[in-house]
C-alpha cells in the first residue's frame, strides 16, 4: 500500500480520469478530484472513494489558468500532504469536422486547454517535487491520445495537434527533470469507451471502428488508468 502518496487526477470527474482516480485509492493513494463545472460528477466519484475507505478531496480548478493551478497544489498539500504523483488527464474534444471548418477561437481553446494544462500542472509539480528544489521526487503521468500519431483526419486535427505537443513535452520533460527525482511518462489511449466521443458528435465511434482493432473491440477507461497506474508505481 502507498498510504503515504497522494496524487493529483486533473479531469478526473468522469471518464479515464475518474477510473483512475478510484484506482490509485484503491492502492492507498490520498486522491484529489480536479473539476473544472461538473461538480455533481466529480461528489459522487469523491464519494465513491471516501465509502471504500479511501482518502480523497475534490477541488474546482480550470488547470489551463496558472492562478487555479497553484491554488488546486497548495489546497492539496494543505489538506492531503506532498504531492508525489500528477496525471495530467484534463482535455476536450470538439465536434468532427474538417481543418477549414475549424475556427481560430476553437483551435486556441484546444490548445489552452489539452497543453497549456498539461505544462502549468507539470510546471508546479516540478518546482515541489523536484530534490534540486528540497522535494522528495515524484511521478507526473500524461494523457496523450492515439490521435497524436493518426492526425485524425477529417475529424480533429485540432485535438491530434495538441496530443502531438502533450508527447514532444513529456519527452523533452522526462530528460530534463530524471536526475531530479522525476519520472515523466505518457499514454496514448486509443478508441476507449468514454463521453468524450459524444462531444465530437458521434458517441457510437468506438462501436463503428472497432472492426479495425485486433481484438476487435474498444477499450474501457480502467484498462487505461490501469497503464496510468503502473507509470506511477515505483
Amino acid at each position: 500500500m502507498s498510504s503515504d502518496k497522494v496524487a493529483i487526477i486533473t479531469g478526473s470527474s468522469r471518464g479515464i480520469g475518474a477510473e483512475t482516480a478510484k484506482l490509485f485509492a484503491e492502492n492507498g493513494y490520498a486522491v484529489c478530484i480536479n473539476y473544472i463545472a461538473n461538480e455533481a460528477a466529480a461528489e459522487n466519484v469523491k464519494n465513491e472513494i471516501l465509502q471504500k475507505g479511501g482518502r480523497c478531496i475534490s477541488v474546482q480548478a480550470d488547470v489551463s489558468i496558472a492562478a487555479d493551478v497553484i491554488r488546486l497544489f497548495e489546497t492539496v498539500e494543505a489538506e492531503l500532504g506532498y504531492v508525489s504523483a500528477l496525471v495530467n488527464n484534463a482535455a476536450v474534444l470538439k465536434k468532427q469536422c474538417s481543418l477549414v471548418e475549424i475556427s481560430e477561437e476553437r483551435f486556441a481553446e484546444i490548445l489552452r486547454v489539452n497543453v497549456m494544462s498539461c505544462f502549468l500542472c507539470c510546471k508546479e509539480a516540478i518546482k515541489r517535487m523536484s530534490t534540486k528544489n528540497g522535494g522528495m521526487g515524484g511521478v507526473i503521468v500524461n494523457v496523450s491520445s492515439g490521435a497524436s500519431k493518426s492526425g485524425s483526419p477529417n475529424e480533429y486535427i485540432d485535438y491530434a495537434a495538441s496530443k502531438g505537443a502533450v508527447d514532444t513535452l513529456t519527452r523533452g520533460l522526462a530528460l530534463e527533470v530524471a536526475a531530479e527525482g522525476i519520472r515523466v511518462n505518457a499514454v496514448r489511449p486509443g478508441l476507449i469507451y468514454t463521453e468524450m466521443h459524444a462531444s465530437g458528435g458521434k458517441p457510437d465511434r468506438v462501436d463503428r471502428l472497432k472492426s479495425k482493432i485486433p481484438m476487435q473491440r474498444g477499450g474501457n477507461p480502467k484498462e487505461v488508468a490501469e497503464a496510468i497506474f503502473w507509470l506511477a508505481s515505483d
